[in-house]
């Protein structure tokens, strides 16, 4: 909520936030057990009943699919294997299980079509999509249970089967038609009564929009295009927050959301409907929430689990929703602020990390920033991917992992090892101001308070040219264990792939270039500056070796302050 505002004698527009958890770490106990009695009730015979009835002979219309696909996992298809991430894995051995929670959604959602049609033309492709079809079919069809039949992904489904309708109905197969589209129909009726049942979030957005595009695309279905209509505006109102960011402040997942809703305006366009403004409105404010953690180089940035997905996928998934962004407008709610100058732009963590009811493999990255000048990353994250080995995920969950200061070598928020978050940062107090010397962000978190005794605070002033960016964090005396101990801390500050870095002679500072472009020279007030080995996932999912500048002190009782800047020399 806003602290107020101030711009009198100062000549600075000042803007003061403070933003608190929800307090959840988890499902409860209730949650739990109405999640498995919801589904022990599919296998009831009342609602296998309720699935049963007219199927369609054929598809009202086929809407495109204006997400483009990813022609490498296309290519793996062609070549005999489902490629989700770094898991590869033959077709014929799909139905062995012991894949990660991204491999199964990714197959069961059948998003693979939208890369077979990547990678190849229709009548090459078309033969390899029925024949996995054919084996989902035949595995799946008739058994009404998890993970096939989970409601966000039969919302996926149905996207992608009527999107990609002429790569599975297109053969003279008419045993392969009937059962796909009797299917279709069966997994309609699924939804209408168990989309609300999916955990808040995208999950629910994705079986809801399910409704509505079998609600347009399958004959008699006003009344469901209205039911739909209904859950999907609930929906999004309960996943987002007033500038259109999610709640589970996953930036990967941002993107996963406007992809959806660009599928879902496809759908209307070929029936030639407008889409209800209680859809599109929290649609344009969440394409501007997704532009505003997009850096130079047009990709997203690293947070809680997710990598840099590319600037194509971003770029197509904005244009596809029709919506123009607006990233001038600050973000107000879901935690992420921009600053923006000349070529720089700069993405800093403002908010408690998300709930555990909300996403699994959450980060303890509280005060974070990535940073870049035109299309090269200069301080980054080490980021995330779906299908890494676990000791590596878990690793890149915490505190050192990120592009801030780390206290007595413990993460500001609890990790734990199912994926969910413990206790740590409750609050984040903020201040943004704009002013002749430059913009600035000041942000404090007190997830450091109840176990050590200080508040870390953190200001940073990027120069109105960007050409310059100047920090200072501190260590604040706070809370019943204030002035106890010293206590070490090391600033980490992750440095883009490719950078090429030495230290000055001094060890105060160190001389940054990049591949192509300007150097960057980094100065330190205080501390002792060394480089380390890091690590950095890209945009493929692949781990790459990097270095971060580390900065190691150890503050007194009364607390410590340690000023540094980044500035461009050439």
């Amino acid at each position: 909520m806003a602290k107020g505002k101030d711009d009198g004698e100062s000549g600075r527009d000042v803007e003061k936030r403070r933003l608190r958890g929800d307090g959840t770490r988890g499902l409860s106990l209730t949650e739990r057990m109405n999640h498995r009695l919801q589904r022990l009730a599919w296998r009831s015979p009342l609602h296998k009943m309720r699935l049963n009835g007219r199927y369609p002979l054929q598809l009202i219309d086929v809407p495109a699919d204006p997400i483009p696909g990813r022609p490498r996992a296309g290519k793996a298809l062609i070549e005999g294997a489902m490629l989700f991430g770094q898991e590869r894995v033959p077709l014929d051995g799909l139905s062995r299980g012991g894949n990660s929670a991204g491999f199964v959604d990714y197959r069961h959602g059948f998003g693979w079509l939208r890369d077979l049609a990547a990678a190849v033309p229709r009548e090459d492709g078309a033969e390899i999509a029925e024949k996995i079809t054919q084996g989902w079919l035949a595995e799946h069809a008739r058994t009404v249970a998890d993970p096939a039949w989970r409601p966000d992904l039969w919302g996926r489904r149905i996207l992608m089967w009527t999107a990609y309708a002429p790569y599975l109905l297109s053969s003279r197969d008419e045993a392969l038609r009937t059962s796909l589209l009797n299917t279709l129909a069966r997994g309609a009726r699924h939804l209408d009564r168990a989309a609300e049942s999916v955990p808040q979030g995208v999950p629910r957005i994705a079986a809801w929009c399910g409704v509505i595009a079998a609600g347009l695309l399958i004959p008699g279905g006003d009344l469901r295009v209205a039911h739909g209509e209904a859950g999907l505006a609930r929906a999004l109102t309960q996943a987002l927050h007033d500038d259109g960011g999610l709640a589970a402040r996953v930036p990967a997942m941002q993107l996963d959301l406007v992809e959806l809703m660009a599928q879902l305006r496809a759908v209307y366009e070929v029936r030639a409907r407008p889409m209800p403004e209680v859809i599109s409105g929290p649609i344009a404010k969440s394409v501007s929430a997704l532009a505003s953690v997009v850096l130079g180089d047009g990709a997203l940035s690293a947070w809680q689990g997710g990598g840099p997905n590319g600037a194509r996928a971003v770029a197509s998934a904005i244009v596809a929703t029709g919506v123009r962004p607006d990233t001038a407008t600050p973000a107000r709610d879901w935690g992420y602020q921009r600053l923006e100058a000349g070529e720089a732009r700069l993405v800093m963590d403002a908010a408690p990390p998300p709930s555990g009811a909300m996403i699994r493999g959450g980060c303890a990255s509280t005060l974070a920033f990535e940073f870049s000048e035109g299309a090269q990353r200069i301080v980054v994250n080490c980021g995330g991917s779906p299908g890494l080995p676990a000791e590596l995920a878990q690793g890149l969950r915490t505190t050192a992992a990120h592009s801030t200061l780390t206290l007595a070598d413990t993460n500001s928020t609890a990790l734990h090892e199912d994926g969910s978050l413990g206790r740590g940062v409750a609050e984040v107090e903020l201040e943004r101001s704009e002013a002749r010397e430059g913009l600035m962000l000041s942000a404090s978190h007190d997830g450091y308070v109840r176990r050590h005794g200080f508040r870390h605070e953190r200001t940073l002033l990027l120069s109105p040219d960007g050409r310059t960016l100047a920090g200072e964090d501190r260590l604040v005396p706070e809370g019943r264990r204030r002035g106890l101990a010293a206590t070490p801390f090391v600033i980490r500050f992750h440095l883009g792939f490719g950078l090429e870095t030495v230290l000055t002679a001094d060890a105060h500072g160190a001389l940054i270039r990049p591949p192509e472009g300007g150097a960057w020279q980094f100065r330190a007030e205080a501390g002792t500056l060394s480089l380390e080995p890091s690590v950095w996932i890209d945009s493929l999912g692949r781990p790459r070796v990097t270095q971060a500048l580390a900065i190691a002190g150890e503050t007194p009782p009364d607390g410590a302050a340690l000023g540094w800047s980044f500035r461009r020399v050439r």
